[in-house]
């Protein structure tokens, strides 16, 4: 019997630059859908796409009514789903808003969502996570350069790059409030990151992420391959980004608050098993099992 190896290793003692061994679009997933091919191409090349207004109107306000009703529901709020800023009580992330929130569970289940889902990940699909992230006026915190592919595998025990996210915008993304920067392309890397997960990592990582975060000289090598783009657009809008892609955000200086709904989809082909760098996996409102 063949022993199984892992492609992707991260959280040793160096750094590396290991080259993607999964395709980005499934093989079944290109007959006809909600993506034309063209799109399909770009998604395959760049590694997201970007939809501006796909919400309409009416949808994009009640999304908006129902954000706000979750942030004043949130306020003095125990439970571990509410993450708040790092130097401060203000909210900064809830999750599981699918699993603990009617509307947005219905929201996530939208056909169109569904589709896009299935088309590119060429299976029936599940909702591996999702939540609001809030980044307040004057004081929501950045995101830094970061591959959710990397915690989903050391920290949830992913196994393959089969798995995409969306942001929907829920206020205008601009270029002063921090919005979602994208390095196209760059999920055709996996970077591994060093140093060994501390035991409820977690618990630190969802205010300031310390460990797999990717080093400067990667970081330097994917940003001159593959540059740096920043999708902003309307409320309503909505971005759709690989596993993989290298990604982040600033601190938000600007009086104008930033606040997204995201989820991530996962084949039904790619569940979870034992963490490939952590002695225990996250709890289930971070990784559905």
């Amino acid at each position: 019997m063949s022993i199984q190896t892992d492609p992707y290793t991260s959280r040793g003692t160096e750094p590396q630059i290991i080259e993607r061994q999964d395709p980005v679009v499934y093989t079944d997933s290109r007959e006809s859908g909600f993506l034309s091919a063209n799109q399909l191409q770009f998604y395959e090349d760049n590694g997201y796409l970007f939809f501006p207004d796909f919400f309409s109107p009416q949808e994009t306000l009640e999304l908006q009514e129902q954000q706000q009703r979750l942030w004043r529901e949130g306020i003095g709020q125990e439970g571990p789903e509410y993450v708040r800023e790092p130097e401060s009580d203000m909210i900064r992330s809830i999750f599981a808003v699918h699993h603990n929130d009617p509307f947005f569970s219905a929201l996530l289940q939208d056909p169109r969502l569904v589709s896009l889902a299935r088309q590119i990940l060429g299976s029936e699909v599940y909702i591996h996570q999702s939540r609001i992230n809030f980044k307040a006026g004057f004081r929501g915190k950045d995101f830094y350069w970061h591959s959710d592919f990397e915690t989903w595998h050391a920290e949830d025990g992913m196994p393959r790059m089969r798995a995409f996210s969306i942001s929907i915008a829920l206020t205008e993304n601009n270029p002063f409030n921090g919005p979602l920067m994208v390095m196209p392309g760059s999920h055709r890397y996996f970077i591994s990151c060093i140093g060994a997960t501390p035991k409820n990592h977690y618990q630190k990582s969802l205010r300031a992420q310390q460990y797999g975060i990717a080093d400067d000289n990667s970081l330097t090598y994917l940003a001159r391959q593959c540059g740096i783009e920043m999708p902003t657009g309307t409320a309503g809008s909505l971005l759709a980004f690989d596993c993989n892609i290298m990604h982040g955000s600033n601190s938000n200086i600007s009086p104008y608050p930033r606040s997204n709904v995201f989820a991530v989809y996962n084949s039904i082909d790619n569940r979870l098993g034992p963490p490939f760098a952590a002695s225990e996996p996250r709890p289930w409102y971070l990784a559905s099992r």
